[in-house]
């Protein structure tokens, strides 16, 4: 079914969202169009966020009549099914084939591991607004690529110290899926839980594609207070269904894409209650996030979830930066430099701005997935400003040490 998607034209349409042909249209402005590849997962486990991301560069576009600095923009789209091999594929086709002047995406930290040789070998300037694979712009930066997501552990981090320090948790187990975005947002809370003094008791993986996981929940300890999870997708909403069906006792605290807006309706009644970090929430009462989440509404009869949030701030991040170079990207290092330089005051997420790594400084907000109408949300009990990759680690002794992982750091109380 990809194929019939793979040569696409943003147009802007009379009700303000977005007509996606098959076919450039010959009635563009007789500037040459800028070609931005769109690389996301359309089928696949992250089929659903990858709609999403799609959703919110097109709500993007349509507001600013598909122009950047005075550059019609022209999305060309590539379906990487959430695969690294099929990512690298798709990047491929989408430079040498399609000409892209700029890579936007993909979903996966894995797919953004995967592609950034290729990246870095053809010198092909990218915004990553969702990959946040820790070491992109910690001890392997690319010069090539601009990151205006976060990183994997940014949020757990503050949530590892929230559970000691708020909730006053002691024991907790942890269970994510086994591949590095799980292995690395667990092991950011792994990390804040155990400096304060807290124990992990048992750290639980399973494959990417899990439809039962009742050997796993089977294997969580019943004596600790409180289960950490990663997920997103589909698998988040299996997980938090079989762990209720379970009849698992421990609350559940989860990185934020557990409770995705864009997978938190289908999970239903089960994600009620349980306590999450990440950088935006639709529930965000700011004048900017009002407005941005009444004309997502609008557009495409939902709420945003953080994919869609991203792609738009990322949208933001590339207009000013066109408007710098006056719609030109010319030297991709230099361009991706300037992506760099920009600050927005006020995203839909709150503040943002990038560190001298490269990586966004931005609120991270501590949500409950509570009921409000008949809709459930993520709402923010706690607001911490200003969070940067590191947390409160001192950035020299971090980068000293391993890469997060499934292994690191260790946890302190495991008996096996």
């Amino acid at each position: 079914m990809i194929g019939t998607f793979r040569r696409i034209v943003i147009l802007s349409a009379a009700l303000g969202l977005l007509v996606w042909a098959s076919a450039p249209n010959a009635a563009v402005a007789q500037q040459k169009p800028l070609r931005i590849g769109l690389l996301i997962p359309v089928s696949g486990v992250f089929a659903a966020p990858g709609k999403y991301m799609q959703e919110g560069l097109e709500l993007y576009l349509s507001q600013h009549n598909n122009t950047l600095a005075g550059r019609k923009i022209e999305v060309v789209l590539a379906d990487d099914q959430g695969n690294p091999a099929v990512g690298v594929t798709k990047t491929r086709e989408l430079v040498e084939q399609d000409h892209i002047d700029l890579l936007y995406g993909p979903l996966s930290a894995a797919v953004g591991v995967a592609i950034v040789p290729y990246l870095d070998q053809h010198k092909v300037a990218t915004i990553f607004p969702i990959v946040s694979a820790d070491d992109l712009s910690q001890r392997t930066p690319s010069a090539y690529v601009a990151r205006t997501g976060w990183t994997s552990s940014q949020p757990t981090q503050v949530l590892g110290d929230y559970a000691y320090k708020t909730l006053n948790y002691r024991k907790v187990a942890t269970i994510a899926y086994d591949f590095n975005f799980g292995w690395e947002s667990i092991a950011g809370f792994v990390a804040s839980f155990q400096a304060d003094g807290g124990k992990i008791t048992k750290q639980i993986w399973t494959p990417l594609v899990t439809p039962d996981y009742s050997s796993f929940l089977s294997a969580i300890p019943t004596d600790v207070d409180a289960v950490m999870c990663s997920f997103s997708g589909a698998a988040a909403i299996n997980f938090i269904r079989q762990y209720r069906q379970f009849g698992l006792k421990p609350p559940l605290i989860c990185q934020g894409n557990t409770t995705d807006e864009s997978t938190l309706q289908e999970t239903g009644p089960g994600a009620t209650g349980i306590v999450t970090a990440l950088q935006y929430s639709a529930a965000l009462t700011t004048p900017a996030n009002r407005a941005f989440v009444a004309a997502y509404s609008k557009a495409y009869g939902h709420e945003p979830s953080y994919y869609g949030e991203a792609t738009y701030t990322g949208a933001q991040f590339l207009d000013k930066a066109l408007q710098k170079t006056h719609g030109e990207i010319g030297d991709p290092a230099a361009f991706i430099k300037v992506v760099r330089s920009i600050a927005i005051p006020d995203a839909p997420r709150g503040p943002v701005k990038l560190d001298s790594y490269g990586t966004p400084v931005e609120n991270i907000y501590i949500r409950n997935v509570v009921k409000q109408g008949d809709q459930l949300q993520n709402a923010v009990t706690k607001t911490y400003p200003n969070v940067t990759q590191f947390w409160t680690f001192d950035p020299k002794q971090f980068l000293a040490h391993p890469v997060y992982s499934r292994t690191y750091p260790p946890c302190n109380a495991c008996s096996g």
